[in-house]
């Protein structure tokens, strides 16, 4: 399991930051920070969620190295319109084997 220091280092990669940009923004030394993403020092909650604001995601996001962005929102209301079709074939059938048991006089 990945730790909150490697989602840290993944947010910051993909930025296109170094661990000096970061922790000049951050208004501490690039040897905290270096820390920070080995986990050698734990974050307290006003570190993490200053981090967070950094990256634009939210807390939980950077904790568990699952961001939400906007394709997963299209993904699940992909799925939830998928979900819908199926639920109305779903009925469509039950309706025509009642019909059928009503032909059959059961």
């Amino acid at each position: 399991m990945k730790s909150i220091g490697d989602h840290i280092k993944k947010c910051r990669v993909e930025s296109g930051l170094s661990q000096a940009d970061v922790a000049k923004l951050l208004n501490i030394s690039t040897p905290a920070f270096c820390k920070i993403e080995t986990g050698q020092t734990d974050l307290n909650l006003s570190r993490l969620l200053q981090i967070s604001k950094l990256f634009k995601i939210s807390a939980a996001e950077l904790i568990t190295g699952i961001i939400v962005g906007t394709e997963s929102l299209e993904d699940v209301s992909d799925l939830k319109r998928q979900l819908l079709e199926k639920d109305e074939e779903l009925n469509k059938l039950r309706k025509k084997v009642i019909e059928l048991y009503d032909k059959l006089g059961m």
